[in-house]
């Protein structure tokens, strides 16, 4: 019996799957620089030269094109479709990564990570949308997390690649990756709540017994959509959106949660790895210690895939919150008695391996909860009717604070020190954990319609 229900799940796995191809793209673009930062502050790549004021805006500008270009990608899903919009957007980030293969200047190759991040920041925030959306309730939450797990891989691959291939050689293989997404996801389906969005319902019942198979009762699934999007019929404005309960919950769950994910730090993990390994003074090598993380990074996104529909949400963010903070503690602990000279260089040898442990710690809990809930989250907590352009401004937000914390990272360690940094990022780890405690709403294994019920009628999480 369990073996025929997986197979009529089997076209739901394929397009969760295809679409998550295009997170293999953001992973390249957002991993780019992490090993090869020494190559292009030695001006080898193309004989262009980049100082270091000039590299944390190569390694920051294109989260600043994908704060700026989410919220419209959001407007043109719930206009033109997700499926559309998704195919389009592949569009600038091949023509970002020609740029950047054919620049003869810094200055085309910071264009060339503008336009990159045009098409990454908007795919960042569509892929889980859809994903959840022709997904069923019970394994929603694991097809959601396929993009964690893209994501990292395409990160990972970016820091093996960085290490064992020619730049050049590098960046053709990151632009073939769209390509390969726009070839596969043309032949997958429409997301069937944008087709009863349109009032197209039987396109939207083929779909949906295409995903699910001939004996799924489509004809309740239909309605269940219908009524979760029946405010839409009234033409309800945002303003009067946000007087209902459950947005205004969701607005605060998911922006709150955004801020939590990229101010622990896990961006600066991502684009400084090797600087991180190779400023600790550890014995080990920079470019072979990144590597380490990325795989590790790799496998705790595929184990935490596995998991993601088999522990609540509010569990596995609250342990991922806490052991990330001692990852993180590790880490600034090590840079502490290295930067204030509090432990002679014998002894810091003898601890050399403390900088591997702490990323390693943070690295594999973060993937559990606060580097793949937000998205998840906030998927299922907005109303179907402003879902696009809800989860768009989380996007948005969320690119906001990566940019922030690229461009200034390396300033904040040089005013405070690198252990101050990430003892802040451990606080906000705390913070993180509290918050899921207190205020996040469970949302495992209930439809999207009891979602937006409970959210109305609750009265003690948030009012």
């Amino acid at each position: 019996m369990c073996v025929d229900v997986e197979l009529s799940r089997l076209h739901q796995y394929v397009a969760a799957l295809t679409v998550s191809i295009a997170v293999l793209s953001v992973g390249t673009v957002v991993g780019w620089t992490g090993n090869i930062i020494d190559v292009l502050l030695a001006g080898q790549y193309n004989n262009i030269p980049i100082s270091p004021k000039f590299l944390s805006w190569l390694i920051s500008l294109s989260t600043l094109a994908s704060m700026i270009f989410s919220i419209p990608s959001g407007i043109m899903c719930d206009t033109f479709g997700r499926k559309t919009t998704l195919l389009f957007l592949t569009i600038p980030v091949i023509v970002g990564w020609l740029l950047i293969l054919f620049a003869n200047s810094i200055d085309i190759i910071l264009i060339g990570r503008f336009i990159t991040g045009i098409g990454t920041g908007s795919l960042y925030v569509l892929v889980p949308l859809y994903a959840s959306e022709i997904a069923e309730t019970e394994i929603r939450g694991k097809l959601a997390s396929f993009f964690q797990l893209f994501l990292t891989f395409g990160t990972c691959l970016s820091y093996i690649l960085g290490y064992v291939v020619h730049i050049k050689v590098f960046i053709i293989i990151c632009a073939t990756m769209p390509i390969i997404f726009f070839i596969a996801f043309i032949f997958q389906v429409e997301s069937p709540i944008y087709k009863v969005k349109q009032k197209e319902y039987d396109e939207a019942k083929a779909i949906l017994r295409h995903l699910r198979g001939k004996s799924y009762d489509v004809d309740a699934a239909i309605s269940e959509i219908i009524n979760s999007l029946q405010a839409k019929k009234h033409n309800t404005s945002i303003k009067e959106l946000l007087h209902k309960r459950s947005t205004r919950i969701a607005v605060i769950v998911s922006l709150s949660l955004t801020f939590f994910q990229q101010a622990s730090g896990s961006i600066v993990v991502i684009f400084y790895t090797i600087e991180i390994f190779a400023s600790s003074g550890s014995t080990l090598n920079p470019k072979e210690a990144t590597i380490v993380i990325g795989v590790l990074r790799v496998l705790a996104s595929f184990t935490s895939s596995i998991v993601m529909d088999l522990f609540p949400r509010k569990k596995l963010l609250v342990t991922s919150s806490f052991f990330s903070a001692v990852g993180l503690m590790i880490l600034g602990i090590y840079y502490s008695l290295k930067d204030r000279n509090l432990a002679s260089e014998e002894t810091l040898s003898t601890f050399g391996f403390m900088p591997v442990l702490g990323l390693s710690i943070y690295t594999v809990m973060i993937s559990f909860g606060i580097s793949s809930m937000p998205l998840i989250i906030a998927s299922e907590l907005f109303p179907p009717e402003i879902k696009g352009v809800g989860v768009s401004l989380m996007g948005s937000f969320s690119w906001f604070l990566l940019f922030l914390i690229t461009r200034f990272y390396i300033d904040l360690k040089s005013a405070v020190g690198g252990d101050v940094t990430f003892y802040t990022f451990s606080g906000v780890c705390i913070m993180s954990m509290l918050f899921a405690i207190f205020v996040v709403p469970e949302t495992k294994n209930k439809s999207l319609e009891q979602i937006q019920c409970e959210l109305n009628k609750q009265s003690k999480t948030i009012e």
